[in-house]
């Protein structure tokens, strides 16, 4: 970076102005214009010098003026020399303890994130903090206007959006999969399976099951007709013809109607004494008859372990995923409606519920506390190693930027206390000690 001297007031432009921010380029301007002011404070006074010190044998008084210029170039040459030396090597000289800011850049933030590890990242700054803070209650106020629930939802979708594309459809399978087998497969199904069904069925309570479903599937067949197309095609793999859709949809529905229908009107309908007598000899022979729970397992095996099995699960996901990304990118699904109907509702019970805004507000602190103490050195560390991977110059740069401005306020300071000081000590020196 280049050096700026007590006659010039420096370029700092490592960086070409064009690649700066907005922000950046007003804090160029502004740094550049005070040190004009600065450096032209030091002309100013070094002509008034060279004037006074010129004419002070004819008028006796401007030493008094040659005494403030002088102190006053002392002053601002001292400052400026100070604040050079943070940023660079006054006028490229080897002057030891200069250049401070680059040569220690990586001391220096070490220190900074150990002083933010020591007085911010602590457990007990954090709960304090969070304590005297209403988190549950304002959250719940911002959460109670649509809007912002709304724009939440948004977010949220974005996000869940990202993760679904992101995903592995091969590592999600295999990760459903071995769920399956360690929770379905490897667990024997038939003697918990059959003491269920025993106390079902002598309870009865499978006989106004039956009634029940009879009824429910008859009134529902009656009034949805139309829905009730596709209900089952769509379940169909996709490589069943259309055609075969239809037909299916079809006689399935008549079928049910017919069957739905007789066995509403008879009690004593075959079915039902079959269903009864089914399911007492079923629950028997899958807890006490080995050839039954044999037949259940490898049953079970087979079925999990069918290719085609796995096909259809690996489309299951598929649609699933799709059917998901449709629904998250589109803002009057009703996923996303409902999505922002609940943050609301919860935003209206965080407002009133004093109860649950001290749950929140607690596990919160807790939460914030537990991450604190356990991670605030990692979470210092990006300070230190992010200071550690600037290159020297760009982070001169970059300070000087911020606080450059600032700094040369103090070259002004030590040009005007200078000049006070240099005429304070010659009248004091006269008055004590005559000319």
């Amino acid at each position: 970076m280049p050096h700026s001297g007590p006659c010039e007031y420096g370029r700092m432009a490592r960086t070409p102005t064009a690649l700066l921010s907005p922000a950046d380029q007003e804090r160029r301007r502004a740094l550049r214009t005070m040190k004009t002011i600065a450096l032209s404070a030091l002309l100013v006074l070094a002509a008034v010098f060279v004037v006074s010190f010129a004419l002070q044998g004819r008028y006796p008084w401007l030493a008094y003026v040659r005494a403030a210029a002088e102190g006053g170039m002392v002053g601002a040459l001292a400052d400026w020399f100070a604040v050079t030396a943070l940023f660079r090597r006054p006028l490229g000289l080897p002057i030891p303890h200069t250049a401070i800011i680059p040569n220690r850049k990586d001391e220096i933030g070490r220190t900074l994130g150990e002083f933010v590890e020591t007085n911010f990242l602590s457990g007990d700054v954090v709960r304090t903090k969070l304590e005297s803070t209403e988190i549950a209650s304002r959250l719940g106020a911002w959460l109670a206007d649509p809007a912002h629930a709304e724009r939440v939802t948004v977010e949220a979708s974005a996000m869940a959006s990202g993760v679904l594309r992101a995903l592995s459809d091969d590592d999600v399978r295999s990760v459903l999969e071995d769920l399956a087998r360690e929770h379905l497969i490897a667990p024997a199904w038939g003697p918990p399976l059959g003491g269920w069904l025993t106390r079902v069925v002598a309870s009865g309570a499978h006989h106004h099951a039956v009634d029940l479903a009879a009824d429910s599937i008859a009134a529902w067949l009656e009034g949805n007709r139309a829905s009730f197309e596709g209900l089952v095609s769509r379940r169909l793999p996709s490589w069943v013809p259309r055609v075969a859709h239809r037909f299916v949809d079809d006689t399935v529905y008549k079928e049910a109607v017919t069957f739905v229908a007789a066995v509403r009107a008879d009690p004593d309908h075959p079915a039902r004494h079959a269903i009864d007598g089914y399911l007492a000899r079923l629950a028997e022979n899958l807890q006490h008859d080995p050839a039954t729970i044999g037949r259940l397992e490898d049953a079970k095996v087979a079925v999990f372990d069918s290719p085609r099995v796995r096909e259809l699960a690996g489309e299951a996901w598929n649609t699933v995923k799709t059917g998901l990304l449709a629904a998250l990118g589109d803002p009057d699904s009703g996923l996303r409606r409902r999505a922002s109907s609940a943050l609301s509702e919860i935003g209206e019970r965080l407002t009133t519920d004093a109860a649950l805004q001290r749950r929140v507000d607690t596990w919160v602190s807790d939460a914030a506390v537990f991450l604190v103490d356990r991670y605030r050195h990692d979470i210092a560390s990006i300070i230190t190693d992010t200071v550690e991977r600037w290159d020297p110059a760009e982070t001169t740069e970059k300070i000087e930027l911020m606080v450059g401005r600032d700094l040369q306020y103090i070259r002004l300071n030590g040009t005007i206390v200078g000049a006070l000081a240099g005429l304070a000590i010659f009248s004091i020196a006269t008055a004590l000690l005559g000319t």
